[in-house]
């Protein structure tokens, strides 16, 4: 796409710093293959998780929102134990002698993950216990002791364990005629020892505290004096299941006395290994996994710091776990939990409400014609920024395309769509209610959702969806909805393409884009990316799309090699940036080097995983990296090329991870309209560029400093200014 360069865009360049000598190809390659180039996936992940408890531990965020942030980092460290850190003991077990981009070896990989892991956890419980529990009482949050309990609050408690806990629990003996039990993922569990009085005999006995009950009780609410506002704010209280449990063991083993109770919680790896060549049926392949998932290896072993040796013992010899993979730490074990207090509505203790904005030509009036959404369509390409656009035109588009008696078809690709999904069920009311030709692709294979994902393909089928399951070794990724439409004699397709998943539910709490377009190349695109996807096509020449695993790394790897050749040729300074979740791939990493190297200015906005290292000299003084963690999870990919002056900015599902470009099915699609590339180039990304509230830098030991505003800087929060912005009514 060809623009001239504008002023705005002038304030974004700078001089490239001087380049460094030439060296022949043969050395280049050899100094951009070093391991000291690269920083370790796993250990740039967990400093992501670092960084996210330290929006746990902002005093700027109101405080049930760092409570949010500690839980996600609890959950975020669950999967990562699940996934990554199983992943590598299967490879370490395995014997696999591969070395990482930095040059370790499975099994020096679990050790440096051990020591950042173990900081972080034993971190994140101390700012939990130290920090943030008495700032919650202060609140009128009160995390209670069972031996601090009123007269009045021991008889809620007791009734509630009476009544609802008791009948749930099953003690379970371990002696030489009870084996030891399965102690399932994720699951949080008490190791108890009792005596028998009438012999002396200790015995051991686990017992697993109920997944399906609130990990932290609710006692009787009271309320406090009057505020300055005049209401009277309600006091809450709590008691932790475990601890609650704990206090009443003597019902569960009468006649023998409870000598010590300890809790421990389990993680199992849980990285699925689908043979699909194997596998006739894809759909019952993903059933099974899913079932199997809890019967994986230990990957933690998490266990309360009061926990006697012996007790401890019992524990791993009969899980059959590593010792190094065993962590003692203080309470609570299940930080995810903490959750169920991050919910309570307080707004005083949360982020202040905010209400998406709908573009004024996306709001019709009750008595619009149906056909109103593609007659906007046809008059301009429209982009939405969530969540600060709403995603409800999303969910208007295929609704209209349900009920329009001029739509013939659609086509649609579901990742993520979590429950009761309204787009789902626009595509259920399209086939059952309209009779329309409806093809989905399913991705069983999202991590996770994977449980959701069958349930909603078995229901789609079951309403005459033809619904598939993707591409034999492939998952499918992209983000992309088609619709067909019969008007007069010929026939126009409409496309909405994203950078998120169709789940209304974290449209409100993921950053991404949407585009509404019909236009002809995209849509003969759309087309053949769908005949690839349901049936065999080996269609290679796309006309805007960029496809993985067909097009989209050569397509890539281009536009890189072309800013440098544009930045060498001038008269305007090379400017590459590139924002997105992960950056891993070492091919795409070597080409920027050579772009700095060359003199073109790169700027990445990396949220998690970045094994790049800036700042190097002669390799990459070029190039700056930064991670912002805020409010909303940042989840778009926008890559902008300058291309002296003839912009290319592209937008899409993919990551530049070697799994995104070689095995899913992706898409990048270009912003051609220029005030969309306006709104990106100088209201998005510079805006990102700008921020020095929540931004942080990456040095070039793969950690991170707060962005630090020079005196005189105008304080910028990149969210906090698109939430102002709907304010002022401005849309893309």
């Amino acid at each position: 796409m060809a623009k001239k360069v504008t002023p705005k865009q002038k304030q974004m360049e700078h001089p490239p710093a001087p380049a460094p000598a030439p060296a022949s190809p043969s050395e280049a390659e050899i100094a951009l293959d070093s391991p000291a180039l690269y920083i370790n996936r796993e250990i740039s992940l967990l400093q992501f998780q670092r960084r996210v408890l330290e929006e746990a531990q902002d005093p700027q965020n109101p405080l049930l929102e760092r409570v949010k942030f500690l839980s996600i980092v609890g959950s975020n460290l669950e999967e990562f134990f699940m996934v990554r850190v199983g992943g590598l003991i299967m490879q370490n077990e395995a014997g696999v002698s591969e070395l990482s981009v930095d040059g370790l070896t499975p099994a020096r990989q679990l050790a440096e993950i051990r020591k950042l892991a173990e900081k972080i956890m034993n971190e994140a419980r101390t700012y939990w216990n130290r920090t943030l529990v008495p700032e919650l009482d202060k609140a009128g949050i009160h995390i209670l002791k069972y031996n601090k309990l009123s007269q009045r609050q021991r008889e809620t408690v007791d009734r509630y364990f009476d009544e609802i806990v008791f009948p749930v629990l099953t003690p379970l003996a371990v002696d030489p005629g009870h084996p030891f039990p399965h102690i399932s993922n994720l699951s949080l569990n008490l190791a108890v020892v009792v005596r028998d009085n009438q012999n002396g005999q200790r015995r051991f006995a686990r017992v697993k505290v109920p997944p399906s009950l609130p990990q932290l009780v609710p006692i009787r609410r009271s309320s406090g004096g009057l505020r300055r506002d005049g209401t009277v704010p309600h006091h809450h209280y709590f008691i932790w299941l475990d601890e609650l449990i704990t206090n009443r063991l003597e019902h569960l083993f009468p006649g023998l006395e409870v000598i010590e109770a300890f809790s421990f919680h389990v993680t199992r790896n849980a990285d699925i290994q689908i043979q699909e060549l194997e596998a006739l049926d894809l759909l019952e392949t993903m059933e099974e996994n899913v079932r199997n998932r809890r019967f994986g290896a230990v990957t933690r072993l998490m266990v309360d710091r009061d926990m006697p040796e012996d007790v401890r013992d019992i524990l791993i010899d009969n899980m059959k776990v590593d010792l190094k993979n065993v962590y003692i730490l203080e309470g609570p074990l299940s930080l995810r939990s903490v959750m169920q207090i991050a919910r309570i509505d307080r707004f005083d203790l949360h982020d202040r409400p905010y209400l998406p904005a709908i573009p004024p030509r996306l709001r019709y009036p009750p008595d619009a014609p149906r056909d109103a959404f593609f007659t906007t369509m046809r008059s301009t390409n429209i982009m939405l920024h969530h969540p600060y656009d709403s995603f409800t035109p999303v969910v208007d588009f295929l609704r209209a395309a349900a009920r329009d008696p001029n739509v013939l078809a659609i086509k649609m690709t579901l990742y993520r769509v979590g429950s009761n999904s309204p787009v789902v069920n626009a595509l259920l009311e399209a086939s059952r209610d309209y009779g329309k030709q409806v093809a989905v692709l399913v991705e069983l294979k999202a991590r996770f959702d994977e449980e959701s994902n069958i349930s909603w393909a078995k229901k789609l089928e079951q309403e005459g969806v033809h619904v598939t399951y993707g591409l034999l070794g492939l998952k499918t990724h992209s983000k992309i909805a088609l619709v067909v439409r019969k008007e007069g004699e010929r026939i126009r397709r409409y496309v909405h393409l994203g950078t998120g998943n169709y789940n209304h539910i974290t449209a409100q709490l993921y950053e991404d884009l949407s585009l509404f377009t019909c236009d002809d190349d995209i849509a003969s695109d759309g087309t053949d990316l769908f005949n690839y996807l349901t049936g065999y096509s080996m269609k290679k020449d796309y006309r805007k799309l960029l496809v993985a695993p067909i097009n989209l790394r050569d397509r890539f790897e281009e536009l890189i090699l072309q800013e440098i050749e544009a930045h060498q040729q001038g008269p305007y300074p090379g400017h590459i940036i590139l924002k997105m979740n992960a950056l891993v791939d070492k091919p795409i990493i070597q080409l920027l080097y050579k772009a700095s190297q060359a003199g073109v200015r790169i700027d990445l906005v990396v949220r998690g995983v970045c094994c790049l290292r800036p700042g190097i000299p002669g390799v990459s003084e070029n190039i700056a990296v930064r991670s912002i963690v805020g409010r909303f999870l940042e989840h778009s990919r926008i890559y902008y090329f300058h291309h002296g002056g003839r912009e290319t900015i592209l937008a899409g599902s993919a990551d530049i991870m070697p799994r995104n470009l070689n095995q899913r099915v992706e898409v990048l699609f270009p912003i051609e309209d220029t005030r969309m590339v306006r709104y990106l180039r100088d209201e998005v990304l510079d805006v990102y560029l700008r921020d020095n509230i929540k931004s942080r830098l990456m040095l070039s030991d793969g950690s991170y400093e707060r962005a630090a505003p020079n005196k005189g800087d105008t304080l910028l929060n990149a969210q906090d200014y698109f939430l102002a912005s709907r304010l002022r009514g401005s849309h893309s």
